[in-house]
């Protein structure tokens, strides 16, 4: 990005990675299949590859998922009349299940987006790595 070009704010950067968009421009998209990251937005040519979310975005889903199934599963234990264990099995499993399969694309986006705002870029590896090295020699 030029220097002279004005960044959008943290909350545009946030709604678009949200919505699966590059931070930068809002047009191109962040994935070319279900969480697999394109290495440069096809609108504004923007490389994205060096704003890897690594592990976030399953901590953050596993998070949220576990902040909204749990309340659930107390609110019917204590007031549906302690129900037998395969009823909790049929309906916590399944939304557990679709809950994070829908939140995880989403969240990663996010993340991809707060990185890029905050210009965090993965360190890129050096060239001069010595593959002749043995550490237990």
């Amino acid at each position: 990005m030029n220097k002279g070009e004005n960044a959008p704010e943290l909350w545009t950067c946030l709604r678009r990675g949200w919505r699966g968009r590059c931070p930068r421009c809002g047009e191109g998209t962040l994935f070319s299949s279900f969480l697999k990251m394109r290495s440069h937005c096809p609108a504004c040519d923007l490389a994205l590859e060096p704003f890897r979310a690594d592990d976030a975005p399953a901590y953050f889903t596993i998070l949220v998922v576990g902040h909204i199934i749990v309340p659930m599963v107390l609110a019917l234990e204590r007031y549906g009349g302690q129900p037998p264990l395969w009823v909790h099995a049929a309906l916590w499993l399944p939304l557990s299940v679709v809950l994070a399969l829908v939140l995880l694309p989403r969240i990663k986006g996010a993340v991809i987006a707060l990185l890029w705002a905050h210009r965090i870029a993965a360190p890129k590896p050096s060239g001069s790595y010595d593959r002749s090295y043995d550490p237990s020699a």
